[in-house]
């Protein structure tokens, strides 16, 4: 085993398009191996989550929407903490919520007050103390101010069928834009207190979101959860560690590929008295190799016109670079399009006797029932 520590920084609802332009991110490409089109399993935070802790999809762990974290499947799927934990890392996480992610593997499992606490100052700190103690750590920082803000300023005043906040898109541009600003200013100071502690030299660092967020796109759905499309499902992720030759990877991978990849990292073998896992490591990649890609799954809970989300996935999809397939099982939909010329998906083409319809519909039911 590699003498790593891991430091997860996630940007909650951080859009892959802003993150792609932003120039915090631009200044890290030349460090970082970047990938530019990760696709996560669901597009909220808990099911997201624990995919991305686990590696592996909801459907198979049991965390499949708002109300399952407690379903998650210990028994059968180790967590990265887990695997941390035992090789005798020092295990810390730092959220706004205890349902956010599996707790077990962690030794401290820290709660913060998201309406009032200083998240830069609480984080910086954090990293100072636990460096202080001279052995290896795996930290988990948890940005949620995006989160926090569209709570207060959106999800609070409008439902998902309020003509009002359709009708003021710039508006919406705006009240992210600022929110998202917030993040770079934190992720900033963050790095700072990594290079002053000189944690770059013995440590992976990983800058990751876990879904995107909607600013109006699509009536039905004001800030994210509803619907699989692309400006909820699309993030990306940055990962260095030492002697790493940076490199930009524009290939669609999955989130739940960032669990293999860290243990690959480090020399840790994957557990086989548990199950297998959905996601693989991406070291082909960081090291400039080829690799095929690899079907993206995932599915949410449509609320629809009820204020909460239903107890199950009622909406799936399943993606290419090229193609996105959505089902809606509430009404017994599907959707269709062709991602290179139609990005925004605006354009169903389901039912025009492409071939690929059947290609991945199958797909589609293979990962979903599990075969």
């Amino acid at each position: 085993m590699k003498d790593l520590n891991l430091i997860l920084i996630l940007i909650d609802s951080g859009r892959q398009d802003y993150m792609i332009k932003s120039e915090m991110i631009r200044k890290l490409r030349s460090k970082f191996s970047f990938f530019t089109n990760v696709i996560t399993y669901a597009p909220h935070t808990i099911a997201s989550m624990h995919a991305i802790f686990s590696g592996c999809y909801g459907n198979r762990t049991g965390t499949n929407s708002y109300w399952s974290t407690f379903k998650f499947k210990k028994n059968k799927f180790k967590t990265l903490a887990e695997y941390l934990h035992e090789l005798g890392f020092k295990t810390c996480a730092d959220v706004h919520s205890d349902i956010v992610s599996p707790k077990q593997g962690f030794n401290q499992f820290r709660i913060y007050d998201e309406e009032t606490v200083d998240i830069t100052t609480r984080h910086c700190d954090l990293l100072n103390e636990i460096s202080n103690e001279r052995k290896k750590f795996f930290v988990y920082l948890h940005y949620s101010k995006i989160h926090t803000g569209i709570k207060n300023e959106v999800l609070k005043k409008y439902t998902n069928f309020s003509e009002d906040y359709y009708k003021n898109l710039k508006l919406n541009e705006e009240r992210y834009e600022r929110l998202f600003h917030e993040s770079e200013n934190y992720l900033n100071k963050i790095l700072e207190t990594i290079c002053s502690l000189e944690l770059e030299k013995n440590s992976i660092i990983l800058i990751m979101s876990d879904h995107g967020i909607s600013i109006g796109e699509k009536m039905g759905e004001i800030a994210y959860g509803a619907f699989c499309y692309d400006y909820t499902l699309k993030t990306l992720s940055l990962i260095k560690f030492p002697e790493i030759t940076p490199i930009q990877i524009n290939q669609q991978i999955r989130s739940i590929d960032m669990m293999p990849t860290i243990l690959d990292i480090l020399d840790i073998q994957v557990d086989k008295q548990f199950d297998e896992l959905d996601g693989r490591t991406l070291m082909p990649l960081i090291l400039g190799n080829n690799m095929d890609e690899e079907i993206a799954y995932s599915e949410t809970g449509n609320p629809l016109n009820e204020k909460r989300p239903p107890r199950e996935p009622n909406t799936m999809s399943v993606r290419t670079s090229k193609w996105k397939f959505i089902h809606n099982v509430h009404n017994n939909t599907k959707e269709l399009y062709d991602l290179e010329n139609d990005p925004s998906e605006t354009k169903n083409l389901f039912g025009t006797n492409l071939d690929i319809e059947n290609y991945l519909w199958e797909k589609l039911e293979n990962i979903r029932n599990n075969f």
